[in-house]
């Protein structure tokens, strides 16, 4: 399968945030509508959160141009999710390049330096346009963000990366994955900005598939 890479609309992003939340703009437009908007999935996938709690993912790659795109936008609205709701992000590796890239961000994880550099891995590859494709790379970058070299390798290289990529692509199959960045709500839904037309519209139509899963329906 063909891969794609989704952008719609990305540069209304900060526009549209600033203007409405996303409960004021399904508000005021037509609800998301199921194989058009949002896919409903005939098999729900497990989920991690507890109960009562509803589950948001986030699939993406890190040199992915529009994840990069979609990140400040996806950043400010978990900033606001109420605490019902649990959101993590997926990193996928569609292909072997990919998995560098992927235990990074395992690793990161693991130490608990993702709100420290999740971000700064975005502006190294697309900003300052630095080559993170191969471990090399990548270890070398962590080791000058002030990363210990020996922790960051036993992690990146551990068994629980490899258990968590593993992970990782049964959630990319079981949601249907196509494209990043996409999002998987619940554990019965999805959806992207080719679906949704644009990613700003995407988090709304998660607002509403979270109402949706928080009413039982």
């Amino acid at each position: 399968m063909q891969r794609r890479y989704f952008f719609a609309g990305l540069s209304s992003v900060a526009a549209a945030t600033a203007v409405m939340s996303p409960s004021m703009g399904l508000a005021q437009a037509q609800a998301p509508q199921a194989g058009t908007d949002f896919i409903k999935l005939d098999k729900p996938v497990p989920v991690d959160a507890p109960a009562g709690k509803v589950e948001v993912i986030e699939f993406f790659w890190y040199s992915c141009p529009h994840c990069n795109a979609f990140e400040p936008a996806l950043a400010a609205w978990v900033a606001k999710l109420p605490k019902d709701v649990v959101f993590k992000r997926v990193p996928i590796a569609f292909n072997d390049s990919f998995v560098p890239q992927q235990r990074l961000f395992f690793a990161l994880e693991a130490m608990g330096l993702l709100g420290k550099l999740h971000s700064k891995v975005f502006t190294a590859i697309h900003v300052e346009k630095q080559n993170l494709a191969k471990a090399e790379a990548i270890v070398d970058w962590v080791v000058k963000q002030g990363v210990d070299k020996a922790k960051f390798l036993e992690q990146f290289n551990s068994f629980s990366a490899s258990t968590k990529a593993t992970r990782a692509k049964q959630l990319s199959a079981a949601y249907q994955l196509e494209g990043v960045p996409a999002l998987g709500i619940a554990g019965r839904y999805y959806t992207d900005g080719s679906m949704a037309k644009s990613m700003d519209r995407a988090l709304m139509v998660t607002d509403y598939l979270v109402a949706q899963s928080r009413s039982g329906r």
